[in-house]
């Protein structure tokens, strides 16, 4: 039985070392608290919530704008791992008030092909600042 354990251990070994946690920070990315915008582990990338904040701080106008500038804060995780949004396998959508769902969804089918990936959108959530919206997203690729 020792001997099983050891080489069912040995073979799990490359595995567990080549899935070690890399961050992702894209060029002049900011973050609102203690947290890294991406961690890639293995074949997998989570992107940490987005929210439609731009590079100075500021919010646009529009909502459909700020979903834009959400997805294109996402995109800027995903293109600093190699990773694309056809890649993306589960996606967490927060809104602020849940009469904003088919304005984001407008926007949102831009942007994920399909086969779209599984999501849970949830409403009525206090977000930081001014933002309405937030977007998390894992990804997954050979």
């Amino acid at each position: 039985m020792r001997t099983l354990i050891v080489l069912l251990t040995l073979a799990a070994a490359p595995a567990i070392l080549v899935a070690q946690k890399k961050p992702v920070v894209p060029e002049g990315a900011t973050t609102a608290g203690p947290y890294t915008p991406g961690i890639q582990v293995g074949n997998f990338l989570f992107v940490a919530g987005q929210v439609g904040r731009d590079k100075d701080g500021r919010y646009p106008e529009s909502f459909e704008d700020e979903v834009k500038q959400t997805l294109a804060n996402v995109k800027a995780v995903l293109d600093k791992a190699g990773y694309t949004f056809a890649d993306a396998v589960s996606v967490q959508v927060h809104l602020t008030d849940i009469q904003l769902f088919d304005r984001m969804n407008k926007v949102y089918m831009t942007y994920f092909p399909e086969p779209r990936p599984a999501r849970t959108t949830v409403g009525g959530v206090q977000l930081v600042g001014p933002a309405r919206i937030e977007i998390t997203v894992t990804c997954w690729k050979k």
